[in-house]
């Protein structure tokens, strides 16, 4: 029976959900739903949106495509020294300085320290208006104020900027779905008891109690048999939108979730459980979904909330909303992927009061172990502090280095779903790592690399894209080309939909375009890492660091620096970067090596993967290509796999079996270099004697005798 009715209600949900990019998570049947990794991890950035069937799309250009670095990147320390200019008082807080709210009658603040400014990117928020924006707005406010000997400044000041019809009419079309949706879906303490219980069987739920669900105001949404989580926000505690969650059967014997938020992604910063925090409330533990908040709530009676996106990214808007806690543990899931997130937002959140639940059989993610009756007290004690000294012992990284034996297809990295071949040679795409690219001129370097990238954005690895040789329309028409595997510029008609699928994945790009400074690039990089959680970063290519300006100093010393800076950056900000690097002159007909690389030898030596596209010059193609992999520091394996190039979707492909090998000929002049093709009478006579099963060695004298 809840089998049908998940067939059924997903049916519902793609009716009446826009047709937008569907992130799936594959789970085991409901008999094996206890294993020990994690059962529920939440999807990579980039959700489907629930949606009216208008059928039409309203362009709208608040999504952040391209990443900027700072004008005046802005320090702590300058931040202090303004406000103290100003005789602003504030508090140092743990990821941001609180200040007393200048958007609000002093008489009328609720708060003393409201407004909250964030020590990295100097960004704010008032808590009691929701007025937010950047540093340099803050600045303003406070000139103006000085100037004008004003207590206190209008909200409108900054929310009065004026929006497009398009975006007006969008937003009103989301607030009426969130208030439809929320209307029409049923309390579980109205559902009644079979009914209530088959869906929780199919959200593996059960252990949950329906006083938990209330008390968060989870409903069921009986269209689409989806679970609603709202989200409550704003003074006065508002419904601002909601999330849904459906469950569909795959073949196999598993269970699909998909998720649909309103409003759309960009939009969602919601903090699922923050309502039911109190004011002196001082722990708090952070999930990675909406489920393992009720069974840490249930399990426990401790404050927890979920991040709206999972372990893909921590939204700092919503970092002044964790700013009261004084222990924050993170508790984003049972695998590698989300223990690694866990290691990155503790960065944001403040080492010295975060600690992490480590991953392994007996810490699966907090829905299976209520699920499986484990002690959460236990789990949560045994969790380690972040901070860390700078020399460690073994008995300190031990877990670590079993954790690792354990999950060993985890700690590869994520697979690609398009290159099986580089998945057997490098195993995965790990963070922290520096991999080097190189090939001939026009081989399609970029091509294939923007390919290999698309293919890890698709799964939820947040992308970061810096292209100094092509601009960035270019290089998105050939990404978009690739997503939808076909010339676009033959089937307008499908443009919009792949454009918004193509839309709602977790890809950046830098606005520069040539020469750059080294210092400017890596601000960027460290900017969009912060505010999007970066886990990838492509620079195309090396030589476009290397400015005039350092024409005066050798520039294999430059580029060592740059080299070097990459390196440290990788492995500082855990994030992986991919450099593209011209090769050195080389023969047309010698295949490139490591040591073809330009320049000196520290980046092959710094690289922890060189990947270089090798071609062969042929007069009767372009030439046939292939992907060799001369470094691999992860396990050592490396190796050559060819490639075949197909120009309608600009994609790269392993070639199809019993394809006719081109041959390349060399030692003739440049008329008679020519791909000769064999003789029909030959063709007939090869085929007539394996007829015969004549022995390969006579074949071949037969043929010298026949030459």
């Amino acid at each position: 029976m809840w089998r049908s009715l998940l067939q059924r209600g997903t049916a519902c949900l793609l009716q009446v959900a826009a047709p937008r990019f569907l992130h799936q998570r594959h789970l085991p049947s409901i008999c094996e739903r206890l294993p020990a990794q994690r059962l529920l991890h939440r999807p990579p950035c980039g959700t489907v949106y629930f949606l009216s069937q208008s059928g039409t799309r309203a362009y709208k250009k608040d999504a952040k495509s391209t990443v900027e670095c700072p004008v005046s990147p802005i320090t702590v320390t300058d931040i202090k020294q303004y406000l103290r200019s100003k005789d602003v008082s504030f508090h140092d807080g743990y990821s941001c300085l609180h200040l007393p709210s200048i958007f609000v009658e002093p008489s009328a603040r609720r708060d003393n320290f409201s407004l909250f400014v964030d020590k990295t990117t100097g960004q704010f928020l008032c808590k009691d208006t929701l007025v937010e924006g950047s540093w340099e707005d803050l600045q303003d406010c406070l000139e103006v104020m000085q100037k004008e000997e004003q207590d206190f400044l209008s909200p409108h000041v900054l929310l009065g900027y004026p929006e497009s019809v398009e975006e007006q009419e969008e937003r009103e079309r989301e607030l009426r779905e969130v208030q439809r949706i929320w209307s029409s879906s049923v309390p579980f303490a109205d559902l009644p008891e079979d009914e209530a219980q088959l869906v929780k069987t199919m959200f593996q739920i059960t252990k949950v109690s329906n006083a938990t669900l209330k008390r968060f105001g989870v409903r069921l949404f009986k269209p689409t048999k989806s679970l609603v989580f709202p989200w409550f926000g704003g003074p006065d505690s508002s419904l601002k939108g909601v999330k849904l969650l459906s469950a569909q059967s795959t073949n196999g014997d598993k269970v699909t979730y998909n998720e649909a938020t309103v409003p759309r992604c960009n939009s969602y910063y919601n903090l699922f459980g923050l309502p039911l925090v109190g004011r002196v409330d001082a722990e708090v533990v952070l999930t990675g979904h909406e489920l393992d908040t009720l069974a840490v709530s249930q399990a426990t009676g401790l404050p927890s909330v979920a991040l709206p996106r999972g372990a893909s990214c921590l939204p700092p808007i919503l970092l002044p909303y964790l700013e009261q806690f004084k222990r924050v543990t993170l508790w984003l899931g049972g695998d590698i992927r989300s223990w690694e997130a866990s290691k990155i937002f503790s960065r944001k959140l403040g080492l010295r009061r975060c600690s992490l639940v480590r991953p392994g059989e007996y810490r699966p993610c907090p829905a299976v172990a209520l699920a499986q009756g484990k002690n959460f007290g236990h789990i949560i004690k045994s969790s380690i502090p972040a901070a860390h000294k700078s020399i460690v012992s073994f008995k300190q990284l031990r877990e670590d280095v079993y954790g690792e034996l354990v999950n060993t297809e985890q700690v590869a990295g994520v697979k690609w779903g398009r290159f099986p071949e580089l998945n057997r040679i490098l195993k995965g795409h790990r963070r922290g790592e520096l991999t080097v690219f190189t090939g001939p001129t026009g081989s399609g370097k970029t091509t294939f690399i923007s390919e290999v990238a698309l293919d890890l954005c698709m799964q939820g690895v947040n992308t970061l894209w810096g292209s100094f040789e092509i601009n960035n329309v270019r290089l998105a028409k050939i990404m978009l080309t690739q997503f939808a595997m076909q010339r676009l510029e033959e089937n307008l008609e499908q443009y919009d939909f792949w454009a918004d699928k193509f839309e709602e994945l977790p890809l950046y790009f830098m606005t520069f375009h040539g020469q750059q400074n080294i210092k400017t690039v890596l601000e960027t990089m460290q900017h969009a890492v912060y505010l999007y959680d970066i886990n990838h970063v492509i620079i195309d290519n090396l030589q476009f660091m290397m400015g005039q300006e350092n024409l005066s100093v050798d520039k294999f010393a430059v580029q060592d620096h740059i080299i070097g800076a990459f390196r440290k950056f990788a492995t500082n900000s855990s994030c992986h970067v991919t450099l593209v690097i011209h090769p050195r002159k080389e023969e047309d007909d010698r295949e490139l090596q490591t040591a073809s690389i330009f320049g000196s030898a520290k980046a092959s030596q710094e690289a922890d993967n060189v990947l270089i596209l090798q071609e062969k010059k042929l007069v009767t193609c372009a030439g046939r290509r292939s992907l060799q992999v001369t470094k691999n520091r992860f396990d050592g394996d490396v190796g050559i796999f060819p490639l075949d190039f197909i120009k309608s979707s600009l994609t790269f492909a392993a070639p199809v079996k019993g394809k006719h090998k081109l041959r390349k000929v060399a030692g003739k002049p440049e008329s008679e270099e020519c791909e000769v093709a064999p003789k029909k009478d030959e063709v007939k006579k090869e085929k007539a004697t394996k007829t015969t099963k004549t022995p390969r060695a006579v074949m071949k004298g037969n043929e010298n005798t026949e030459k």
